[in-house]
């Protein structure tokens, strides 16, 4: 009996023992698998970080390179500022010399305005207006006394105005001469006279003349009246600014 009952304890011993062995070896099992998952899973949140890092550093990187871009950006527009400003100066001193020169013509040709002359400030340029009237006498490319009078008053202005260039442009109106090529040559030896008698007569530096006609192609009125016609018979004697120097001195300021 005795023997039965150590015989039975001996199998429940093995029983209890191979039941304990047999739970450590699933939790052993599933202790590794959760191992090897978060293993995997820090492996993968290492290659995000890793990968967020150099998103990061790439993205300082251009931001650095933006401020950069910005701060030479900046320093651009104002040494553009800067050269605007001082070529704005210039220009306005342009602007006031040229009024300071409107205004001394104006005033030297003060007793000719009644016989067809009229100074105007037009488009950055000064227009000097002289009828046909008083320059030439009809069909003629002559210059009259009177004429020679109203351009030594404005030569002398335009050597106390070195800087200036003149253009001379004549135009007539649609009449055609017998004593004439054609309307072309009447203008363009009107404004060929008016230039000789700047350069020879009056002293006007040659270089800064120059001759040209238009035939009846430049009116200002139409031609179909008489006072249409008057009005398109003249010559213009045009100042404009020199415009290298205007050109070397922005880019010495």
């Amino acid at each position: 009996m005795l023997q039965k009952l150590a015989l039975a304890s001996i199998i429940t011993l093995l029983c209890v023992a191979s039941l304990s062995s047999c739970v450590s070896s699933k939790k052993y099992k599933t202790a590794v698998a959760q191992s090897d998952s978060l293993r995997t899973a820090n492996t993968d949140l290492t290659t995000k970080v890793n990968s967020q890092q150099k998103e990061l550093d790439a993205a300082k990187a251009n931001a650095d390179k933006a401020a950069k871009d910005l701060a030479a950006y900046r320093q651009d527009c104002e040494a553009a500022k800067q050269k605007l400003q001082e070529t704005q100066a210039v220009m306005q001193k342009q602007y006031d010399n040229f009024k300071e020169v409107q205004k001394v013509i104006s005033d030297a040709e003060e007793n000719f305005k009644q016989k067809g002359v009229e100074v105007i400030y037009k488009d950055g340029m000064i227009y000097v207006d002289m009828d046909d009237k008083l320059l030439y006498k009809t069909g003629s490319a002559s210059l009259s006394k009177n004429g020679k009078k109203a351009l030594s008053n404005l030569a002398s202005a335009l050597n106390d105005y070195p800087e200036l260039r003149v253009i001379v442009l004549g135009s007539t109106d649609d009449k055609e001469y017998k004593n004439v090529t054609d309307n072309w040559s009447l203008s363009t030896e009107r404004a060929n006279g008016v230039v000789r008698v700047l350069n020879k007569t009056y002293k006007v530096n040659p270089e800064r003349l120059i001759a040209a006609g238009k035939s009846k192609y430049n009116p200002e009125a139409e031609n179909t009246t008489e006072a249409g016609k008057a009005k398109n018979r003249r010559t213009e004697i045009i100042l404009n600014p020199n415009l290298e120097k205007l050109y070397d001195s922005v880019q010495k300021n």
